[in-house]
């Protein structure tokens, strides 16, 4: 969470430069809502993911402490789709 944090702080100092050479403000707004929209729904999609992903590991947990490295794998998994999601910021 604190990297992607990072992430999104770089972006938007370098998208702030970019702005401040451009004179056409209204493509560059376009941009910069299509990457927090690409983001913040890949952030929403892996949440709800990751919630049953979880439910399911403790249970699974539960019933047999010995596959904890599968649930730590498969609780982490939905994370690549936030790391997707956070390309448009620098495309």
């Amino acid at each position: 969470m604190i990297v992607l944090g990072a992430l999104v702080l770089i972006a938007q100092g370098v998208s702030a430069q970019a702005d401040a050479d451009t004179t056409e403000t209204t493509e560059s707004w376009g941009k910069d809502m299509g990457a927090g929209i690409a983001l913040g729904l890949a952030g929403l999609g892996a949440g709800f993911s990751q919630g049953s992903i979880g439910s399911a590991a403790v249970g699974m947990l539960a019933e047999d402490s010995s596959k904890f490295g599968p649930a730590l794998i498969f609780t982490a998994l939905p994370e690549s789709i936030v790391i997707l999601g956070a390309l448009p910021l620098f495309l």
